[in-house]
């Protein structure tokens, strides 16, 4: 048991961390164009709205895509670990989008715009604005790495659960309530807890030493 529990606990952040990662590869950029756009801005309401999205809706209309039958299924995605990084990906955008966009908008007004009257180029204000908003940026992915971590109809539905391959730590606790053993769900899921609150404290803590250099 001590090693199935390493084995999906490592797994479980190897998934979520890359969905965090994907996630934050096009939602960092999508949040500062509605923090410089203004014709963007009404998008942060709707991806506020979409926060809250219940994850198995996610997870169907991923499986959809994705089954035998589905546009996408030659890609052959259904029930690997791929499949459930790109459905977490896709579930945290809207909150991590959402959160960064808060911190940039006030960067943008601040030190963007200033940027750009002194002569700096899109990209090099771009580049000021993710840097005064670091922290606010960090906060959204450990925020976004929290949910994905700690998820499970997305990874029950496009994951299938397999054992050794796409378990991970919120469908073996599913799997054991499911077989009774609410002992061993209760650990996992304390296990879970301290890994979230562990990762949160070691990022911000990186990040705090970095910003302090």
């Amino acid at each position: 048991m001590q090693g199935e529990v390493v084995e999906v606990t490592l797994r479980s952040l190897y998934i979520s961390g890359s969905a965090t990662l994907l996630a934050s590869a096009w939602s960092i950029p999508l949040a500062y164009l509605m923090a410089s756009r203004p014709r963007w801005r009404g998008l942060a309401s709707a991806l506020e709205a979409l926060v809250g999205v219940p994850t198995v809706l996610v997870g169907l209309a991923l499986y959809m895509l994705l089954s035998r039958r589905g546009p996408l299924g030659f890609l052959g995605l259904l029930y690997t670990p791929q499949a459930i990084i790109v459905g977490e990906a896709i579930l945290i955008t809207p909150l991590i989008a959402s959160v960064a966009y808060r911190a940039l908008r006030h960067a943008v007004e601040n030190y963007g715009e200033l940027a750009l009257s002194l002569g700096a180029t899109e990209a090099q204000a771009m580049a000021t604005a993710v840097r005064e908003a670091a922290g606010g940026i960090l906060a959204a992915a450990v925020m976004g790495f929290s949910r994905a971590v700690g998820e499970l109809g997305v990874a029950l539905m496009v994951g299938g659960n397999i054992k050794g391959y796409t378990r991970t730590m919120t469908t073996t606790i599913a799997l054991d309530v499911a077989m009774g053993e609410f002992e061993e769900a209760m650990a996992l899921g304390a296990i879970l807890v301290l890994l979230l609150i562990g990762v949160s404290m070691t990022i911000r803590f990186i990040a705090g030493g970095a910003v302090a250099k």
